[in-house]
């Protein structure tokens, strides 16, 4: 795909997962990618460029943009992927609200920061691309999952927003809301599960992979083509869009 060859993309959460694969596709597809996370060992073992930051912070999403922009050029993409999973919650009364707080820090306020830090160069340059990474759960709440659900909710409004107010000046923003997919942080969630339930790890996976059409999860691969896509130039015509990734699922 031609459409982002030459492009300097920011891709947060880019050390393991749906980030790690997003970085690696679109820079084999000619893209100047810059990843973030907080571990240096996982954005190392990459390959690409990196900056370790805190996104939970304004200062750590300022961070991320000012090495990208200095290191690369102005970001014309921006996958904002990072998160923090629901496997510590609890059920609403129980919930901490420390867990909230914590939550919103990384999965929505991060967003907004770095998304009001990468805006302005692309309303000059009059081009961007932007897409966050959701969750079918920004869709349909799971179980003991406020905070998560919440803020994965939380973050389709502000990429409508981010569609609305870059719109005139040719910038696109959609999400991608993955199903189940076996990453390090689906993980967590998955031995929480099984060991609330006294079941083993891979039984709760099983029961995932049921719960879709072809009987299995969602690889990174797969979510990281649909974001490849929605960075392009191609994806010109698609902006405010929630697109499931999850295999025909509606949940």
């Amino acid at each position: 795909m031609a459409g982002v060859e030459g492009r300097v993309a920011l891709i947060t959460g880019g050390g393991r997962g749906i980030g790690r694969a997003t970085a690696e596709l679109l820079a084999s597809r000619g893209a100047k990618v810059m990843c973030v996370a907080r571990s240096q060992q996982d954005l190392e073992d990459v390959g690409l460029e990196y900056s370790v930051a805190d996104l939970g912070t304004p200062e750590g999403c300022a961070q991320a943009v000012v090495e990208t922009q200095q290191r690369l050029g102005p970001i014309e993409i921006f996958v904002c992927n990072h998160g923090i999973g629901s496997a510590h919650e609890r059920v609403v009364w129980e919930q901490q609200p420390d867990v909230w707080s914590e939550t919103m820090r990384i999965n929505l306020d991060g967003p907004f920061h770095l998304s009001r830090l990468v805006l302005p160069e692309m309303v000059e340059r009059q081009f961007g691309r932007i897409v966050f990474t959701s969750s079918t759960a920004g869709l349909v709440a799971e179980h003991a999952g406020s905070a998560y659900n919440s803020s994965k909710h939380g973050l389709l409004g502000l990429m409508r927003s981010v569609a609305e107010d870059g719109g005139f000046y040719g910038i696109t923003s959609n999400a991608v809301l993955p199903g189940w997919v076996r990453t390090e942080m689906a993980e967590r969630s998955a031995r929480q599960e099984a060991k609330d339930r006294d079941i083993t790890t891979d039984q709760v996976w099983e029961e995932r992979a049921t719960s879709y059409p072809q009987g299995r999860v969602v690889t990174p691969q797969e979510v990281a083509e649909m974001i490849a896509f929605l960075a392009s130039e191609e994806s010109s015509g698609v902006s405010g869009e929630a697109i499931r990734v999850a295999l025909g699922s509606l949940e």
